[in-house]
């Protein structure tokens, strides 16, 4: 009898569990109440916690042939890899960060982008949080956390808050860091309403916060195809490197605005996105395994995302105040904290900010302009870094 329960216990997996993997589910519970309680970017929070708590459990077939944080997983005895094997192959292929842009053209009105250039600058702006941490990131070798070059540039791009991006650069330049990088970049963007607001306040005066800036002009369907198409030109001629990136989110944009494939523009902003969308989390949070990702690195790195968030929310803000000093037209410093490419809820936070000074003040629309040209500098800054550490 007692050998059959010891039979029994040996083929469980309950003397695989350690203390890592304790550590790592009570992560999983905090990704899960930040997602479902506070509804924090449940559509990716929820696969990245489910893939993060499979990883910490005893598990068969589902990570041979893997290669992650350092680590190789062999093949199966018949030559074929495990379930998320399968799946990684759409990071480590580079096909679910372009797929997910598509979707995000689609669903992305660059209009208020359009009528008002300027904005331009504030997304732009926000790429000194990208370029800072890059410093930084460097300069962790005198506290006894070494990254190298390639690996400080795939922790910068945290700063742009955008999770494909983050994932795709990691991919090319640091895919042992992917996991880390991944939650970071995806854990912030959802924190977005906790992180930038302190900051916004402590950065602008009550009198900066009330301004109401002009009311945008229309933007016809021929401008909006025609950014669409120079832009990617523009951008992909500048930066080849981030080709992959450009290319589907403008073509997921004009399927929006040319109002002649309506079927493939609800696909790409539905069904396309929404499948991609929870292989990634789950890929994603498959390579979360607490025996490699409890490091002094990760805790870097987390460090880190948080810096660059705040570096690239109050870079986008000087540079509206910047503005403010040379332009009749006034710029609400506000909307400048939406040029983070975390769409649309950075422009939401200048929105319910606005409000807080000014209940009548509507900024939604204006801080749309720095947050999808926020969206665009990320990429063109991870593709500046594929071409120089690539």
């Amino acid at each position: 009898m007692l050998e059959l329960l010891h039979h029994l216990y040996e083929n469980t997996g309950i003397g695989f569990i350690d203390w890592r993997m304790l550590i790592m589910w009570l992560v999983v519970a905090g990704l899960l109440y930040l997602a479902v309680y506070k509804k924090f970017e449940p559509l990716l929070l929820v696969p990245i916690a489910f893939g993060a708590l499979l990883a910490n459990l005893p598990t068969a077939g589902i990570v041979e042939g893997m290669e992650f944080a350092g680590q190789h997983h062999p093949f199966k005895d018949d030559g074929t890899g495990g379930l998320f094997y399968y799946f990684f192959q759409g990071i480590h292929l580079e096909l679910f960060p372009p797929i997910i842009f598509l979707g995000v053209g689609a669903l992305t009105d660059f209009g208020p982008l359009i009528a008002n250039p300027k904005t331009f600058l504030l997304g732009a702006a926000a790429q000194f949080g990208v370029f800072g941490v890059f410093i930084a990131a460097v300069l962790m070798k005198h506290l006894g956390i070494e990254y190298s070059l390639s690996e400080a540039a795939a922790i910068s791009i945290i700063g742009g808050a955008d999770g494909p991006t983050s994932i795709f650069l990691a991919n090319k330049l640091a895919p042992h860091l992917i996991g880390a990088i991944a939650v970071s970049a995806y854990s912030y963007m959802a924190l977005v309403p906790v992180i930038q607001p302190p900051i916004m306040r402590a950065l602008t005066t009550l009198k900066e916060r009330k301004i109401r800036m002009q009311s945008l002009r229309r933007v016809s369907k021929l401008e909006k195809l025609i950014f669409a198409v120079v832009i990617m030109m523009v951008c992909i001629i500048l930066v080849p490197a981030a080709s992959p990136l450009m290319f589907m989110l403008f073509l997921g944009n004009f399927f929006r605005e040319c109002g002649v494939v309506d079927r493939l523009s609800k696909s790409a902003q539905n069904e396309i996105i929404n499948i991609v969308t929870v292989f990634l989390g789950i890929s994603v949070g498959i390579t979360m395994d607490g025996r490699y990702f409890l490091t002094p690195q990760t805790l870097g790195i987390l460090t880190l995302g948080v810096l660059a968030f705040a570096l690239a929310t109050a870079s986008g803000i000087w540079m509206a105040k910047l503005l403010n000093l040379v332009s009749k037209n006034k710029i609400n410093p506000l909307i400048g904290s939406a040029g983070v490419s975390a769409v649309p809820m950075a422009a939401r936070v200048s929105q319910v900010e606005g409000q807080k000074a000014d209940p009548g003040n509507f900024l939604l629309m204006h801080a749309m302009g720095p947050n999808v040209a926020g969206v665009i500098g990320t990429a063109l800054v991870a593709g500046f870094f594929m071409t120089v550490f690539g």
